[in-house]
């Protein structure tokens, strides 16, 4: 039995919906920010970086989203969820997944949690990376559309563990000022993603009250 640890509105959301997809045994423990719950001490015995998400496997506890994902298709070969028997396209996955969490996030980031970066009381600092957030979110995404999003869905034809990722971070663009109008196939690709029976009983199950 595998349990996920997730926020709502996290990045914990891309992991949740591959473990749906992979239609593995799993079960989910809500983390509630709002109590800072992620720094409990409880909660840091399982994840001392006090985020989510975090996975919980026989063997260990992992976490980062691209290394959660790519676990989730090796665990679980069946469902098809990456090219596993292609090194060089399974690779492919990784750099894309790669590039949403280390750079298109961490742009979004900069909105709500500028304090990781400057001294939280330098507010002309913080200040000046929210303003930069629909720039450089919006270059992130403007290079997906261009460039990377090869299909109906990220890799091409086959759907993989690139999209529920892909599909989590563009949750955020409205809020993050981005201009949908910028990026037509990415917001067509959320949409598709969005119609699936696994994200949609995800996001129920995720914004119940049931904890």
């Amino acid at each position: 039995m595998l349990t996920l640890y997730y926020a709502p509105r996290t990045c914990s959301l891309a992991t949740h919906i591959a473990l749906e997809d992979a239609r593995a045994d799993y079960t989910t423990v809500r983390i509630d920010f709002a109590k800072t719950e992620q720094q409990s001490p409880d909660y840091l015995k399982i994840n001392p970086k006090a985020r989510v998400p975090a996975l919980v496997t026989e063997r260990g506890v992992l976490t980062e989203t691209p290394a959660m994902l790519a676990y989730v298709a090796q665990r679980f070969p069946a469902a098809g969820l990456a090219p596993l028997d292609d090194p060089f396209a399974f690779a492919e996955v990784q750099v894309f997944n790669s590039y949403l969490c280390s750079t298109v996030h961490v742009a979004h980031a900069h909105r709500m949690r500028g304090h990781r970066w400057v001294a939280a009381d330098d507010k002309a600092a913080i200040a000046a990376m929210q303003k930069k957030v629909p720039q450089s979110v919006g270059a992130g995404f403007e290079l997906i559309e261009r460039e990377m999003l090869k299909g109906p869905w990220v890799m091409g034809e086959r759907y993989t563990i690139c999209d529920p990722y892909l599909f989590t971070l563009a949750q955020w663009l409205e809020a993050d000022g981005v201009d949908p109008a910028r990026i037509p196939r990415v917001i067509d690709h959320r949409r598709r993603v969005g119609e699936r029976a696994a994200v949609r009983k995800v996001i129920a199950d995720e914004f119940s009250t049931h904890r």
